[in-house]
C-alpha cells in the first residue's frame, strides 16, 4: 500500500514536469493512454455479448475517470500537490460516511471540512481559488468513481471493467489533449515520460493495491489509503520543492486524521477502492 501511494504521488510529481511542454490536458491524455494500453493488454476485456446496461456502466465509469484525472491535473497546475490531494480526498471520505447517523462520523466530516477550509486560504489569489475548485471537482468525481467502480466490478470479471473504462476515458480526452498539446505529443521525450507516468500512476499502483486487498482487511486498507495526502505533501516537497506553511500542514493533518478515524470506526467492512 505504501509503495502504491509513493508510485501514485511520484507519478503526479513527474507529470507536473510535463506541463510546460504538454499542458495538463496533454499530460493527462498520455497518462490515460499508456495506462489503458497496459490494462487492456493485461485483462483483454470482451465487449461482445455484454448487456447494454453493463456497457453503459463501463462508459460512464470511463467518462468520470477522465474528468477526475483532468480536473486533478488542472488543480496541481495551480496549487501544491499535497493540498490538491488533500482536498480531493473529500470524495472518498464523503462516500465512507454517507448515510451514517453516528455522531462520531459527523465529527469526522466536520474535522475534514475544517482542514479543507484551512487549505482553501492558501494565498487568496484567483489562481489558487481556481485550483481549489478543480480539486473539489476531482473530489466529486472520485466519489462517483468509487460507486461506479463497485458496479463495474459486479458487472465485469477481474479488471475488465476498469480496462474498458480507461479506454473510454482515453477516447474522451483525445480532443482535449490534442487541442492542448498539439504536435508536442509526438515528441520522443514527452512520450517516454508519459509512459512512465502511466505506469507509476495507473498500472503499478492498481496492481499493488489489488494484491494488498487480498491480504488486508478493508478497514486497514482504508487507514493506509488515508495517508495519501501526507505522502503527496512529502513528494511535492521532494520532487517539486513545494514547501507548505503551518496552516497548510495543519489542514492536511486534520483531513488525514478524519480519514483515518472514518476508516477505523466504519460500521461494517466494505470493499475498499483503489487510488485513481
Amino acid at each position: 500500500m505504501l509503495t502504491a501511494a509513493l508510485a501514485v504521488q511520484t507519478g503526479a510529481g513527474i507529470a507536473k514536469g510535463l506541463f510546460d511542454d504538454l499542458g495538463p490536458a496533454g499530460t493527462v491524455l498520455l497518462r490515460t493512454l499508456f495506462g489503458a494500453v497496459v490494462l487492456v493488454a493485461l485483462w483483454r476485456p470482451r465487449v461482445r455479448g455484454r448487456a447494454r446496461g453493463d456497457l453503459a456502466v463501463a462508459v460512464t465509469f470511463g467518462l468520470v475517470l477522465a474528468a477526475m484525472n483532468l480536473t486533478f491535473y488542472l488543480a496541481i497546475d495551480r496549487i501544491p500537490l499535497g493540498v490538491a490531494v488533500t482536498i480531493e480526498f473529500a470524495g472518498p471520505l464523503a462516500v465512507a460516511v454517507a448515510g451514517s447517523r453516528r455522531r462520531l462520523h459527523v465529527a469526522w466530516v466536520v474535522l475534514a471540512a475544517a482542514g479543507i477550509l484551512l487549505l482553501v486560504r492558501t494565498g487568496g489569489g484567483g489562481t489558487n481559488l481556481a485550483g481549489v475548485l478543480f480539486a473539489l471537482t476531482a473530489a466529486a468525481c472520485w466519489a462517483a468513481y468509487i460507486i461506479l467502480s463497485q458496479r463495474a466490478g459486479r458487472a465485469f470479471p477481474r479488471g475488465e471493467g476498469l480496462a474498458i473504462a480507461m479506454a473510454v476515458g482515453t477516447l474522451a480526452l483525445l480532443p482535449i489533449g490534442i487541442g492542448g498539446a498539439g504536435s508536442a505529443l509526438l515528441s520522443l521525450g514527452p512520450l517516454a515520460v508519459g509512459a512512465g507516468v502511466g505506469l507509476l500512476s495507473s498500472a503499478i499502483p492498481y496492481s499493488l493495491e489489488l494484491e494488498a486487498l487480498r491480504r488486508l482487511p478493508s478497514r486497514v486498507f482504508g487507514i493506509l489509503l488515508s495517508l495519501d495526502p501526507a505522502i503527496a505533501a512529502l513528494m511535492g516537497f521532494v520532487l517539486l520543492g513545494q514547501g507548505l506553511g503551518p496552516r497548510e500542514i495543519a489542514g492536511i493533518a486534520l483531513v488525514v486524521a478524519a480519514s483515518v478515524g472514518a476508516a477505523a470506526t466504519a460500521d461494517a467492512p466494505e470493499p475498499a477502492e483503489a487510488m485513481p
